[in-house]
């Protein structure tokens, strides 16, 4: 198999190859991810804005193109107009006359009249567009978690293995393991229990290998397995759930581990993997990356995130008198902020954020783009919702009680704040 160096000065092997260019994504993005709360009331989850200027689905798009992986089908449901947008204005830089491209697979009703059931029925609804690819092999994805991994690897293992199918797994404390899929190998990495109960890998009974939602197949090997899933009045159409359980003690299912093939910040790190799936988990994820040296690293050139890239004039921090200074300390802020005579601590700015002079502060908190925050405002360990405009003296952090009547304020201490809580109906305006 031939292979490509990765750009910048690191001479690491990429695995882009036949395999890649002969291998079509297909990334599941209809999900609402109802656990974020309001975060999703007007978006699918893998829209949601992250890391300061990307959305959700740009890791698993940007890994697909640094892999080499350039013919990708995005398939949304729920609330996509967001995602539509996204991607429209984003990624549309791929060269059709070379075969490359994106395509959005919206729920149409192309196999029958419901819409999207489960994973399986998502990919079976899209059937005959997949049989008009003609690929080799198809890498199904899920759009809504944060990683860089290099799915050629991925495929390599496959075709060496030859699986009928490979899973990714990666490993989680047994503790967490209940919120996925767990699976069992055997000491080929074969799997050998494909199960929703949190059960310990052998040998390690603190631990547990975690399905990541990342699946290849051969493509007429998944075609007859989507078509004996959908004749199944028993089946809840869904990959983890149904398809994978029937396959295990049929067919050669193979465990890819994740270490294989995750893009490191640097040589020796554990691997990066986030499932921002509730309100806790995204913002620890999104502060996190203000850190001095962050376990995921955004400034690694040889594996960079793409995404839709707004023109807008750099930051700005305005006023140094005493009490009246604009001001960030281990902050990341983007383009477009202004920050009037405010103190920023430890916190994540996205594009557009306006602070008025005077805004005393914000500690511990993520701003999501387009906020206005107004004179005199305290906010600690916040999430602020995409167009929210804090009116003047709001304090949010410092009395628990008066955030829970007023706002979402979830177990760990993170206080949510949206336009719809301040009675700004943003999506009804007139």
């Amino acid at each position: 198999m031939s292979e490509e160096g990765s750009l910048g000065v690191d001479n690491s092997p990429r695995f882009v190859s036949n395999l890649t260019k002969n291998t079509l994504a297909l990334i599941l993005a209809g999900e609402r991810g109802s656990s974020l709360g309001a975060l999703t009331d007007w978006r699918a989850k893998s829209a949601v804005p992250f890391g300061g200027k990307f959305r959700i689905i740009d890791f698993c798009l940007s890994n697909c193109l640094n892999s080499g992986i350039r013919r990708i089908g995005i398939l949304t449901q729920y609330k996509a107009h967001s995602l539509i947008r996204h991607v429209q204005l984003g990624w549309g830089f791929l060269r059709g006359e070379l075969s490359e491209f994106i395509e959005l697979l919206p729920a149409q009703q192309r196999m029958n009249t419901s819409w999207y059931q489960g994973t399986a029925d998502a990919i079976f609804q899209n059937i005959d567009i997949l049989h008009a690819h003609r690929p080799r092999y198809v890498l199904i994805l899920t759009g809504d978690h944060i990683y860089k991994m290099d799915y050629g690897q991925m495929l390599a293992e496959h075709v060496q293995n030859q699986a009928d199918m490979t899973v990714a797994c990666v490993d989680v404390p047994l503790e967490e393991a209940k919120a996925f899929n767990v699976m069992t190998v055997n000491h080929e990495d074969r799997v050998t229990a494909f199960t929703e109960d949190p059960t310990p890998s052998p040998g390690n009974p603190g631990r547990a290998l975690a399905s990541m939602g990342i699946y290849i197949f051969d493509t007429e090997f998944l075609c007859a397995q989507l078509i004996r899933d959908a004749d199944s009045h028993d089946s809840s159409h869904d990959f983890g759930k149904d398809v994978i359980p029937y396959m295990v003690p049929h067919y050669r299912v193979m465990a890819h581990r994740f270490r294989n093939s995750c893009v490191n910040r640097a040589e020796g790190d554990l691997c990066y993997w986030r499932d921002v799936s509730t309100v806790d988990a995204y913002w620890k994820a999104n502060i996190d990356l203000v850190q001095v040296t962050p376990d995921l690293d955004l400034y690694d050139g040889r594996w960079p995130i793409w995404t839709f890239q707004e023109q807008l004039p750099p930051a700005k921090f305005i006023f140094d008198d005493d009490g009246r200074r604009g001001v960030a300390l281990d902050s990341t802020v983007s383009g477009g902020c202004i920050i009037s005579g405010a103190t920023v601590r430890r916190s994540l700015l996205f594009s557009n954020v306006r602070m008025d002079d005077g805004s005393t502060l914000v500690e511990d908190s993520v701003i999501l783009p387009n906020v206005g925050i107004g004179e005199g405002v305290r906010l600690r360990k916040a999430i602020v919702g995409k167009g929210t405009l804090i009116p003047p003296g709001l304090v949010v952090g410092e009395n628990p009680e008066e955030d829970t009547r007023r706002f979402h304020r979830t177990p760990g201490g993170v206080t949510l704040i949206t336009p719809g809580m301040l009675g700004q109906h943003l999506h009804f305006a007139r």
